[in-house]
């Protein structure tokens, strides 16, 4: 054989395993992706499912509170942050110096997962130091889980709303790392407040809007500083406060 024949052979030949070694490796790839989008996809069905009926008052909004956290503290989290494709996400997302930045993404379709979500859904990116700020909803569940990073994690009762404070009762002050979820409704916990203890903090949030349709309040945003008064009886007055404010204190 020819020097020629014997380099057309070699070529010929490692383009055959090449060829052949990328296309094993991407049918691994989907096998693996799969049984994740049909983990993922169970997941969905059943955040979607227990937000339908808190909506549609089947369900009570403390109950939900209990159902979501067990089933965000099940959730296999690299297979979540694959499915939404995380590292590219956070790859072009330029976080900001105050607050929170807020994360818009859309879930990939997949089989037997309702087109259109009961519950919107965001993923807050921050730097260290810097918080989605202390605030509480009205008319509105909605639920955190961390992705990345370290947090710090307050939550409040909100006992009583007046005029000009509103009076609170603390109820969770500790550390989340990723995997750990919390939870806001209008009756538990409806207070929240984190702050990112280390670079970058990414957190996943979902909220179902206008549970109680009807009742006359308005869905929405309240801003507060927990920082206020301490009273004997362990509740705190926490004045009133806009957005503005709240990021100057607080972002």
């Amino acid at each position: 054989m020819s020097d020629l024949s014997r380099r057309a052979f070699t070529k010929q030949a490692l383009g055959g395993l090449l060829t052949y070694s990328l296309l094993e490796t991407l049918a691994q790839r989907d096998a693996f992706a799969e049984p994740v989008k049909t983990a993922a996809a169970t997941w969905l069905r059943d955040v979607d499912e227990l937000g339908r009926a808190v909506k549609g008052l089947t369900l009570r909004q403390v109950e939900w509170q209990k159902k979501t956290e067990e089933l965000f503290s099940r959730v296999a989290l690299g297979d979540l942050l694959r499915f939404i494709d995380f590292d590219k996400l956070a790859a072009t997302s330029k976080l900001v110096d105050n607050g929170a930045r807020s994360i818009r993404f859309e879930f990939p379709e997949v089989e037997g997962v309702p087109k259109e979500l009961v519950f919107g859904k965001q993923i807050f990116g921050l730097k260290k130091g810097r918080s989605v700020v202390p605030h509480g909803h009205n008319n509105m569940a909605t639920a955190f889980l961390v992705l990345k990073g370290e947090c710090r994690g307050r939550h409040y009762d909100r006992i009583e709303d007046r005029e000009d404070h509103f009076l609170i009762r603390p109820t969770i002050d500790r550390s989340f790392s990723p995997g750990g979820c919390s939870t806001v409704s209008d009756y538990k916990d409806n207070i929240h407040w984190f702050t990112a203890l280390s670079e970058p903090a990414y957190i996943f949030n979902i909220h179902v809007l206008n549970i109680a349709p009807g009742g006359g309040i308005p869905t929405g945003r309240v801003y507060l500083n927990p920082e206020g008064r301490k009273r004997p009886d362990g509740l705190i007055e926490a004045p009133r406060i806009g957005y503005k404010q709240s990021h100057e204190l607080f972002g």
